[in-house]
């Protein structure tokens, strides 16, 4: 159990901090998800993922987790699309969150608690905005509510800007309705033939900001212990939902640790829907390649930006196998040094355990757990190869195993698992030690070429050789 020796970085504070909950052994946790309005991509994925990662070791430490991750299912891409397509915005938003449900799963990613979604909480959404104008901090004009920035003094402190220098920023709207030019909207009055609302200012939508504050307030009971999503949301979207949700609330903080996962990359550049350079989880997907994208993720820090590239994603893939292959490939014929190697093993196994946790509470750094993983299972395959007995080697296995669990890693699939061409393989490397025995060195090279030409990599033993996908 990790509980009390984990440490985080907060993008708050900038610093590392040690993680204490508001309520003992209870994580509250908000995290920013998807606008579906299109099919999602790897940099969703690898956002999910991450989040995933740091829930699964929260609960593994012993906590119990209440993870909130909503849809912004109202939103002008989505309205637009919609009305191209001539469906409802409803009927695009129930399609892409079903989708988005599937297509998570297969990643391996747990539900979340909740799913709220923004057109399910309008009545919460309508009353933070009547006690954000109740308390001076938004006015209406026209229909449309905006909050005060200048009102809230603390506006900044997340994304380190000062109000003077946002005022040159490129994503302020400008509107000679506002008071002032760095206002934002709380709701937005309906235009002809877009969705809406009943409000007290008019028949509209809510803003985009407001949502996830009214959501995190209704679901987590006000304040949270971590508020999380990719670095892009820093500003404006996090930093309004501080200035909202603290002013309404008339506390601070109202999230204990910012938690932001960096970007994803394709070939270093960022992808962009405008010029094609999307890769989409559904094409990981029916690649087969979703875990090995997970080890991929994984094996970079979350707050570090990660770069896709084919070879990238094979060199996950094969790393997967190779964690899979000490996983569960089976015991050698036991030697004479079996319990020297049995000890030797079980120091290992304790050792990667220590480095995995160590890492894992070092504000999950998941590429120096992944490390202490791949050790363990050399150790695994120096321990078979030199006779360990098969309860030393099982044990070992299931502990390796049970620390991939934790990040969400699935090791428990046989690496050689190649379906109907299995047990022929495996007749083929049998046949190949007969002739290495009887010294027939040409057709054992054979052998094994053929089947490396195939994508089966052969590992020679002092007593009988395994195999695994290359």
């Amino acid at each position: 159990m990790s509980e009390g020796n984990i440490r985080i970085y907060s993008t708050l504070s900038r610093t590392v901090e040690p993680f204490e909950t508001i309520e003992p052994g209870v994580v509250r946790m908000y995290v920013c998800g998807v606008t579906p309005y299109a099919s999602a991509h790897i940099g969703h994925g690898m956002s999910v993922i991450v989040f995933d990662m740091i829930r699964r070791y929260l609960e593994h430490s012993g906590y119990r987790v209440r993870h909130v991750q909503n849809f912004t299912d109202i939103d002008d891409k989505i309205i637009d699309r919609a009305n191209r397509e001539g469906i409802t915005a409803s009927d695009l938003t129930e399609s892409l969150i079903a989708t988005w449900h599937e297509e998570t799963a297969a990643l391996n990613v747990l539900p979340a608690t909740i799913y709220p979604q923004a057109t399910l909480e309008i009545p919460q959404i309508v009353a933070m905005i009547e006690g954000l104008i109740a308390k001076g901090h938004a006015y209406e004009q026209d229909g449309d509510v905006y909050f005060r920035v200048r009102s809230f003094k603390g506006y900044g402190k997340l994304s380190r800007r000062s109000v003077d220098e946002m005022i040159s920023g490129a994503r302020i709207d400008i509107d000679e309705r506002k008071e002032d030019p760095l206002d934002f909207a709380l709701w937005k009055s309906a235009k002809p033939g877009e969705p809406h609302w009943p409000s007290p200012w008019s028949d509209g939508r809510p803003g985009w900001h407001i949502e996830c504050s009214a959501m995190c307030s209704h679901h987590l009971d006000g304040v949270v212990d971590i508020h999380g999503g990719g670095t892009d949301l820093i500003f404006p979207h996090h930093e309004n939902e501080i200035a909202q949700s603290e002013a309404f609330l008339g506390l601070a903080p109202f999230a204990r640790y910012w938690l932001h996962n960096g970007l994803l990359q394709l070939g270093g550049d960022k992808m962009s829907k405008s010029i094609g350079n999307i890769v989409s989880i559904r094409e990981l997907l029916e690649r087969g390649v979703a875990d090995a994208f997970r080890l991929m993720v994984l094996q970079s820090h979350y707050r570090s930006p990660l770069t896709y590239t084919e070879e990238s994603l094979m060199a996950a893939q094969k790393g997967l196998e190779r964690l899979r292959g000490a996983a569960t490939a089976s015991a050698q014929p036991s030697s004479s040094a079996g319990e020297t190697v049995a000890s030797e093993l079980a120091t290992a196994v304790s050792t990667a355990d220590a480095l995995f946790h160590e890492a894992m509470n070092d504000d999950f750094d998941s590429p120096r757990a992944i490390a202490a993983l791949f050790d363990l299972g050399r150790a695994i395959n120096r321990a078979r190869d030199a006779g360990a007995g098969e309860d030393a080697l099982s044990a070992s296995q299931e502990r390796l195993i049970e620390l991939g669990a934790v990040l969400g890693l699935r090791l428990d699939v046989a690496a050689g698992d190649l379906g109907e061409a299995g047990p022929y393989i495996d007749l083929l490397v049998s046949i190949r030690d007969e002739l290495r025995v009887a010294k027939q060195w040409a057709l054992s090279d054979r052998i094994r070429d053929e089947l490396m030409a195939r994508g089966v990599e052969i590992a020679d033993g002092p007593q009988a050789s395994t195999w695994r996908k290359a």
